[in-house]
């Protein structure tokens, strides 16, 4: 199926919206059905969500890839349910106030790869229910830690209660948690106050969404090929490219990736190419031949 736009549109979410609205909002002044977000960003936080539109939407797990840069401020001696300000908050009696050195002590810990546990009030999945629901319902349930990797982790900010940092870190890592750890680790409780995504990978500014429109919509609209630019790039000569369209098999003898963009003759994005059991490479998803 051949969409009248493809690509990716960086928008700067604002609080209180959910990422389900950024995507209602494009498709609308697009005129799209086929349009989707590369990663959740709660209702309470702002900054970047990715949309992908047309084709690109079956881009979503190699944006998912790229780092995410996150500004926190959290309120320590205090906890809630939700691990942030969407549930009521609970303030110890006689809170632990650690000194800044012993903050930063502890922050090693969560620096570099681990595993984590996803905040209740989360979007994974429990047998197949997402867990925000069953902890909205008042079930127990204990949901399964995850390797996370936290390329970087800086305190930019102590004056007890507030403890503000930044970070890099990998898709599906959840920032509440490491403040719900971090403070746990250092005898008190945490919620966190506020989020920001300020990055996505390259993906840096965007539009507003206050400002989509059906004119902006399409200006902001980047190439497909934008999404993957982390991925090695091969040009296909129209041969070649027949041969990929078709579903063929394409010998590749010195790829050492697994997954490499594939473009035409213009620089357009055709599709993913990934590796075979037979070494070779199959266009998976193929844009063409859709």
């Amino acid at each position: 199926m051949r969409f009248p736009f493809t690509g990716v549109i960086p928008v700067e979410k604002p609080i209180g919206v959910t990422s389900r609205r950024v995507v209602d909002v494009v498709g609308r002044a697009l005129s799209m059905r086929a349009v989707g977000h590369a990663g959740t960003l709660d209702p309470l936080a702002s900054g970047m969500v990715v949309v992908c539109v047309g084709s690109a939407t079956k881009l979503v797990d190699y944006i998912h890839q790229l780092p995410k840069h996150y500004t926190a401020l959290f309120l320590l001696g205090r906890s809630s349910p939700s691990d942030d300000c969407e549930t009521p908050i609970e303030e110890e009696a006689n809170p632990v106030r650690p000194t800044s050195e012993a903050i930063e002590s502890a922050a090693d810990a969560f620096r570099g790869e681990f595993l984590q546990r996803p905040c209740d009030y989360s979007a994974v999945h429990i047998d197949g229910k997402r867990a925000y629901r069953l902890a909205r319902a008042g079930h127990t349930f204990e949901a399964e830690s995850k390797r996370v990797c936290i390329h970087r982790l800086e305190i930019t900010g102590y004056q007890w209660p507030h403890l503000s940092m930044e970070l890099v870190c990998s898709a599906g890592t959840y920032v509440r948690a490491i403040g719900r750890d971090l403070a746990e680790s250092l005898g008190t409780r945490a919620v966190m106050q506020s989020l920001a995504r300020s990055a996505v990978g390259r993906f840096t500014r965007g539009i507003p969404l206050d400002a989509i429109d059906s004119t902006t919509a399409a200006s902001h609209l980047l190439p497909a090929l934008a999404a993957v630019e982390h991925l090695p790039v091969v040009s296909l000569d129209a041969d070649t490219l027949g041969l990929a369209v078709r579903g063929g098999l394409i010998s590749l003898p010195h790829a050492a990736a697994d997954a490499i963009a594939a473009v035409d003759s213009t620089s357009l994005l055709v599709g993913i190419l990934k590796r075979h059991e037979s070494g070779e490479f199959r266009l998976r998803p193929n844009f063409l031949g859709e």
